[in-house]
């Protein structure tokens, strides 16, 4: 199945008070419950958060309207999207250290 067209992949940097309110984990639980979504999330040093997600574009979409909210304790205060190819690199979604 060679059809991509209605996959997508997104890469994200999310800023502001991001680290230390579980951002990785409800990020990863996220992706579970959109279901398909495959990719990772880390902190950066630089206080951020960064991002890949791969799977069905809607769901991508999907994804990216949560990291704008993110968990409850976060306050996100942007976010850097770049759209890339996608290649279905990914078996699952993880919290990359």
């Amino acid at each position: 199945m060679s059809d991509n067209q209605h996959f997508s992949r997104a890469g994200v940097v999310i800023s502001g008070k991001v680290q230390g309110v579980f951002f990785r984990l409800e990020t990863q639980r996220e992706a579970q419950r959109c279901g398909g979504i495959t990719g990772w999330v880390k902190n950066q040093r630089d206080g951020t958060v960064r991002a890949v997600f791969e799977g069905e574009e809607q769901k991508v979409e999907q994804m990216l309207a949560w990291c704008r909210q993110g968990p409850p304790e976060s306050v996100v205060l942007h976010l850097d999207v770049s759209r890339e190819a996608y290649t279905g690199e990914f078996d699952d979604f993880e919290i990359r250290y």
